[in-house]
């Protein structure tokens, strides 16, 4: 009895030990692992999952692709050609489901109705935009600010976006708008140049007034020293004048104190230059009137000096005319 209850406790652990391995599965890193509680999806993260209980999704990208044709404003056809890639949004896993269903596709089918979305976003952007202004960057733009949609109604996060290929369907809309886009480059081109050219005479212009400010600073230093220069010699000239001056006081000043002695003393006037070559001329030419001659300097002794000597030598003849 003790026997057969062993083999079956053995039967039933050995069934356990197979069915553990036989459910139970290891969850790798690229895969989310989806269960319901209460009415709603989990997100596993244990290392261990019962396969038949959860639902695996990989993490990886999944492409989309459009090739479609919208119309602008007009009723002008454009023909759009866009590349991306989506991946599943944890935080929106239900709207996930919801869209791809309890599959382990359910990222493949959301991608199918993110397509669709796209389709509408494009169409609405383009239909209110005019043909000439529609650009791969303005689509782009548009899209990723409207890529919340995707999570919230897919559950799936926009990854990467490219629009390949924005073309008009009528091929002489084409023509006219490559001509237009060739008017406007060269328009701009042409206004880069006189934007150049207005650059250049500006700073030509700039450097020639810093030119004649400098020449102008230079000048007026050169003034300024010019001036300098004439101050010190009017210094100078005022100075030596002040020194002559000074001079002629002390000329002057001997000459009165030479007065006043030969005023004092009028038989000095005999030892005068003028008298001694009065007497060198009487004893030469004894019948001879002599005759004086006074240089400018001379006479500058004043006119006292020469009333004395006048007098002087009106006695000296009035002697010899009695003798």
């Amino acid at each position: 009895m003790e026997t057969i209850l062993g083999v079956v406790v053995g039967i039933i652990l050995l069934g356990g030990i197979f069915g553990f391995f036989f459910e139970y599965r290891v969850r790798r890193p690229d895969t989310l692992v989806l269960y319901e509680s209460k009415g709603r999806i989990v997100l596993r993260e244990g290392l261990f999952y019962p396969r038949h209980f959860s639902l695996q999704l990989k993490r990886t990208t999944h492409p989309i692709q459009l090739n479609i044709v919208v119309t602008a404003v007009g009723n002008l056809e454009v023909s759009v050609k866009l590349v991306g890639s989506v991946a599943p949004s944890v935080e929106h896993i239900e709207s996930l489901i919801r869209v791809g269903g309890w599959h382990s596709d359910a990222v493949a089918k959301a991608a199918d109705e993110a397509q669709v979305l796209m389709q509408g976003l494009i169409k609405e952007y383009t239909e209110r935009s005019e043909i000439h202004v529609l650009t791969s960057t303005g689509i782009l733009k548009y899209l990723n600010d409207q890529s919340s949609l995707l999570e919230e109604n897919l559950g799936l996060e926009l990854v990467s976006l490219a629009v390949q290929s924005l073309d008009p369907t009528d091929t002489e809309v084409a023509d006219a708008l490559r001509q237009r886009e060739k008017a406007r480059l060269i328009e701009q081109t042409e206004q880069l140049n006189q934007q150049a050219r207005a650059q250049a005479a500006k700073a030509k212009y700039q450097a020639d007034e810093e030119i004649a400010a400098l020449n102008h600073a230079v000048e007026l230093k050169k003034v300024a020293l010019n001036k300098q220069l004439l101050d010190e010699e009017s210094a100078l000239a005022h100075q030596r004048l002040e020194e002559e001056l000074e001079r002629s006081r002390m000329r002057l000043a001997f000459e009165k104190e030479e007065v006043e002695v030969l005023k004092n003393s009028p038989e000095l006037l005999m030892l005068t230059p003028q008298a001694a070559r009065l007497a060198e001329a009487s004893q030469n030419l004894k019948s001879a009137r002599t005759v004086i001659s006074l240089t400018p300097h001379e006479l500058e002794h004043g006119s006292e000096i020469l009333s004395l000597f006048q007098s002087l030598l009106q006695k000296a003849l009035e002697g010899k005319k009695d003798t």
